[in-house]
């Protein structure tokens, strides 16, 4: 191999909706990695299906730029503690970090949560203050905010010493100048390769190369992507996969080889050390494995995850209307999607259970649940889950909880709501401050169960206003009982179409998640109950035919409309002696028990 090219390997790490992906597309178009008059799509990093409807980052992807003869390969990282496992693996590939800060909300918890890792990792850090055209920006405070972050994240000296740009990705300019309000790119550009470090780009010692990441495709089989971190990858080689927790390694032939180009993969004869690539033909191939010379194997350090923190059970839906919406089905189906998905998803844990059609799923938060649940019922799937579960651990004798790094941002008028009933559910306020005129920033550590169910709550104390952020902080010793859903639930006693006429006569128990028409079944949960307690109720009645009341006489009732849950918030709300019903169509919940007879039964059982 000839002397290798210019190389820098840039990670890019933002909160939620803080411009990242905005910001890329502008550096696509400032680089002209797409002709002038090519069609290209906004957020184009965003190529996930959930990741354009929720609008972040879940799935950690490469491209590459060129700029001045130098190839910057970028790395989209997610925003979100739950999907920590794809950071981990992100930053494994990089050798500095862009770290995007918006100009108004300063910096958030999932800012927290990926700098910390970066700094685990000894990365550079470049901080580039977005969306410094807003009306309420506020640059000189939140840059005092990211300062005062990194030294309460342990920065040494050299971190600290961060560099500082301002500008605004959506107009596609940046500047080191706070005052500054237009440009071009070029500053961040010339940043990116003077701040950061060049690779190590030893290409004449052996081979290694860590796959960070795993994709499949239907020709080629499973792909790795990863860093050469030394030495040259080629087409045709035999190369041992080994790992520093398998004692024996297997080996294979790397049969396709290609790189980023912009968002395209191209294929090549070879790689060269600090340089991303990515590797087919290698069946055996798992996250974290390291290709090298069989005849000298040396395993990279494995990627650490840190540790689920939330568990759910998944198993076959067994309700009346089973099979009747869903392709796959059957526990055998079930087990194959997670087991595919644990594949490529490292913070991702599978237990079996005590039955054969019932898996326990361990993630990092709802959300990430949440979202592979998504994906399968967009697949086809049909399938039930469980109230999701805090995982508990020992840590230095002591049973130990997650806590969660939490802030609200709300109307000032509202704040006194919030902070009473995150304190219910044991959370300790750590800080409060004035965001604008009036708005208030609450932070807040909170015991992670305490959050399940907490973002419809605080929505409603503040009619609609709170955005809820949270990322992973700590094992802390169990905070103690936090209050469950103090109502009961409204509960179908038979099978049958739901009838405007019983729903308007039921109106004033609850409110209901049902509207007329809708089939229902015995055990399917149709509304929440005013009341403590559950509430079986017959949504199938008829009006009673006579001579003095016909049939559509009085109809037209107005009924208020049904409450339609999203798969989040039907998480939160299912409570432990029920199930969420996941259909590609419907989300439906219900009892474990479905009849009312066993339910009693098994009430007084548990009371002896």
């Amino acid at each position: 191999m000839n002397a290798p090219e210019p190389i820098r390997n840039v990670a890019i790490v933002a909160h939620v909706d803080h411009g990242k992906t905005t910001l890329v597309d502008a550096m696509f178009a400032y680089a002209g990695t797409f002709r002038a008059n090519q069609d290209v799509p906004e957020r184009v990093m965003d190529s996930d299906a959930q990741e354009r409807e929720r609008g972040i980052t879940i799935l950690a992807k490469n491209t590459s730029v060129n700029f001045q003869g130098t190839r910057i390969n970028i790395v989209d990282t997610p925003g979100h503690a739950d999907f920590g496992g794809q950071v981990e693996r992100t930053l494994a590939m990089a050798d500095g970090v862009l770290l995007l800060v918006d100009s108004f909300e300063g910096p958030m918890p999932q800012t927290r949560f990926v700098l910390r890792k970066a700094f685990e990792h000894g990365l550079r850090v470049l901080v580039m203050i977005n969306k410094i055209d807003r009306p309420d920006a506020r640059p000189d405070d939140v840059l005092n905010e990211v300062f005062d972050l990194f030294v309460d994240l342990g920065a040494n000296d050299d971190q600290l010493d961060f560099p500082v740009l301002f500008g605004s990705g959506r107009d596609g300019w940046a500047s080191r100048e706070s005052e500054a309000r237009s440009g071009d790119l070029g500053p961040l550009f010339e940043a990116l390769l003077e701040e950061l470090p060049v690779p190590e780009q030893d290409i004449e010692a052996p081979l290694q190369f860590q796959a960070a990441t795993l994709d499949h495709d239907d020709y080629v089989g499973r792909i790795g992507i990863g860093r050469v971190v030394r030495g040259v990858l080629k087409v045709g080689q035999r190369v041992s996969l080994a790992h520093p927790n398998r004692d024996r390694a297997a080996t294979g032939v790397v049969k396709s080889l290609f790189r980023y180009e912009g968002l395209q993969r191209t294929a090549v004869e070879e790689v060269g050390a600090g340089d991303i690539a990515v590797v087919s033909g290698l069946d055996d191939l798992q996250i974290g494995d390291t290709l090298c010379p069989p005849d000298a194997p040396d395993a990279l350090p494995a990627i650490a995850v840190d540790d689920p923190t939330v568990s759910m059970v998944f198993q076959v839906n067994d309700s009346p209307f089973a099979g009747t919406e869903g392709r796959f089905v059957t526990s055998r189906h079930l087990r194959a999607r997670l087991e595919r998905a644990a594949l490529r998803d490292v913070a991702l844990e599978l237990q079996d259970t005590q039955t054969a059609d019932a898996i326990e799923v361990k993630g990092r938060g709802v959300m990430h649940l949440g979202v592979l649940i998504e994906n399968m019922r967009r697949e086809g799937y049909e399938f039930a889950v469980g109230k999701p579960h805090v995982i508990l651990k020992e840590v230095d004798g002591k049973r130990c909880e997650p806590y969660e790094r939490a802030t609200v941002e709300v109307p000032a008028d509202f704040a006194g709501r919030i902070i009473e009933y995150l304190g219910r559910r044991r959370g300790e306020m750590l800080h409060m401050e004035p965001l604008g005129e009036t708005m208030s920033k609450l932070e807040f550590s909170v015991p992670a169960r305490g959050l399940i169910g907490a973002r419809t709550a605080l929505l409603t104390l503040s009619q609609g206003e709170a955005v809820l952020s949270h990322v992973f902080e700590d094992w802390k010793p169990d905070g103690g009982t936090i209050p469950r859903r103090t109502t009961g639930v409204l509960v179908s006693d038979r099978s049958g179409p739901a009838v405007a006429y019983a729903l308007n006569g039921l109106s004033d128990r609850g409110k209901f998640f049902v509207s007329p028409g809708v089939e229902v079944y015995e055990g399917m949960i149709v509304g929440a109950y005013k009341k403590e307690g559950d509430l079986p109720v017959n949504v199938c009645r008829t009006k009673k035919l006579s001579n003095m009341r016909a049939a559509g006489r009085d109809d037209n009732v107005n009924l208020a409309p049904p409450v339609i849950f999203s798969l989040e918030e039907a998480l939160e709300y299912v409570e432990e002696d029920e199930l969420l019903e996941v259909t590609p169509d419907s989300l439906r919940l219900r009892k474990r028990i479905r009849t009312a007879d066993q339910r009693k039964k098994m009430a007084r059982a548990a009371k002896g």
